[in-house]
């Protein structure tokens, strides 16, 4: 790590984004933690493995096993999934679910780093572009992303005083090998990279993005 370098924890490290993110950071000089619910499987860095972020007492757990081994100075939530089912022929553990996923994960996460983050710290979020509005079969995911919004929101006024940066990024369509598989007849060209992606999360957690709190930032490729 060069001196300028921070120590940032990236949550579903083992996921496409997460390994963008990871890159990216190691990129600029900075020193990425790893974490994720599965194994280490090329995962570059310091890794944690087997965190059920879900799980309040798990991710605080390792957060503190984190930060015994040296400072935090950010923190990504990649973790979260997607799911496609229309209201009227999914059911409610799907909202649930999704809730469960994209909300708790990183209200989880954001509540155990909280308390090693300093001043100039900075936590980023994933929502998406998609809650501006929803479409048919988004119902469960977009309601989940949406409560991520209301989170990054709250966190931001709260980290204010103390000098820490909450903020999301809204992308469209992942350019990734599972929605390639999962949508073959659409596009890929026009959707958003994970280096991206991965770019505009780098920035959100550097000293260049200061200024900014609260804002959720979109990042649709061409969609």
């Amino acid at each position: 790590m060069t001196g300028t370098g921070k120590r940032i924890v990236v949550t579903g490290a083992a996921g496409a984004l997460g390994g963008a993110v990871i890159a990216a950071l190691a990129g600029q000089g900075h020193e990425t933690v790893g974490i994720d619910i599965g194994d280490s499987a090329g995962v570059p860095g310091a890794f944690v493995g087997g965190v059920d972020l879900t799980d309040e007492a798990a991710a605080r757990t390792a957060f503190e096993r984190i930060a015994r081994e040296g400072p935090i100075h950010g923190l990504a939530n990649i973790a979260g999934g997607f799911t496609w089912e229309t209201v009227a022929d999914g059911g409610l553990e799907s909202w649930q679910r999704m809730f469960a996923m994209n909300v708790v994960t990183a209200l989880n996460a954001s509540r155990a780093a909280l308390p090693f983050l300093g001043s100039g710290a900075s936590i980023v979020n994933i929502g998406a572009a998609a809650t501006a509005r929803a479409g048919m079969g988004m119902g469960a995911y977009t309601a989940s992303k949406s409560g991520v919004a209301r989170l990054t929101e709250s966190l931001a006024e709260e980290g204010k005083d103390r000098g820490i940066r909450v903020n999301a990024v809204l992308p469209s369509i992942i350019d990734t090998p599972a929605n390639r598989a999962d949508m073959g007849e659409e596009d890929a060209d026009k959707w958003v990279k994970g280096e991206e992606l991965a770019a505009v999360i780098a920035f959100l957690l550097s000293d260049a993005a200061s200024g900014v709190t609260g804002a959720s930032v979109p990042v649709t490729g061409r969609v």
